[in-house]
């Protein structure tokens, strides 16, 4: 039986490297690359996100390195999914980001993992905009850093990664668009992105409950307007 292990900076290091070492073995001579991307990029390049439930990975899915992946998974009780392209199947994907990747280490030999610059990785979260996960404290979270380690990140900035990515902001939601507006203007960065993260609590906890009371009535489509709609009815009590 598998478990939900919580990925770090230190033990996702660890499973590259058996991943790396088991497809070596598989092989024959192929070479494998993958970008991280989501909660996977910001765990090896931020110190506000200790951890990641997914790894979610832009690769070429040969045979061999799904074997790879699962024989890991086996090695050490994870989820056969532990690593997976299923991010590849939502509107934050671009076959783009290859493009905009920057090396992050090879292991074996074999396997290159890559991750994503801050720009587009807050251009991917926008897009995600997810009120009920860590997209919008995440952004709060890189910007905050990004400006601590003196590479302060624009509006200017983000606008060409959206671009380059997607061709426009039609993606992103208004919310996502005004959340943005509000970390970029914000004179204390660490309590809204303190805030956000209770809030995204609260929307999660939220859903669950409706989820709990009335299956199968949420969905993508509706989920914000459930979200607002549950966050106001608590409020007027």
């Amino acid at each position: 039986m598998s478990i939900n292990v919580p990925f770090s900076r230190e033990n996702l290091d660890k499973y590259l490297i058996e991943l790396a070492k088991d497809f070596k073995k598989r092989s024959h001579g192929q070479y494998a690359e993958i970008i991280l991307v989501g909660g996977a990029s910001i765990i090896i390049n931020y110190n506000f996100r200790l951890a990641s439930y997914d790894i979610d990975a832009d690769y070429i899915a040969y045979s061999t390195f799904k074997d790879s992946i699962k024989a890991v998974a086996t090695k050490f009780n994870l989820p056969t999914d532990w690593l997976n392209d299923d991010f590849k199947q939502t509107s934050s994907y671009s076959p783009k980001i290859v493009q905009y990747s920057v090396p992050y280490k090879v292991f074996c030999g074999k396997l290159a993992v890559r991750t994503i610059r801050a720009e587009y990785l807050v251009a991917m979260k926008l897009v995600s905009g997810r009120q009920y996960k860590k997209d919008l404290s995440d952004i709060a979270g890189i910007i905050y850093e990004q400006e601590v380690a003196g590479s302060p990140l624009t509006y200017e900035t983000i606008d060409k990664a959206v671009i380059n990515l997607y061709g426009d902001w039609l993606r992103i939601s208004d919310y996502a668009k005004e959340t943005l507006d509000k970390i970029l203007s914000c004179d204390n960065l660490k309590e809204l992105f303190m805030g956000l993260s209770e809030n995204e609590e609260n929307a999660k906890a939220t859903l669950a409950e409706i989820d709990r009371k009335y299956p199968k009535v949420i969905n993508k489509d509706n989920v914000d307007e459930v979200i607002a709609a549950a966050l106001k009815k608590q409020k007027k009590d």
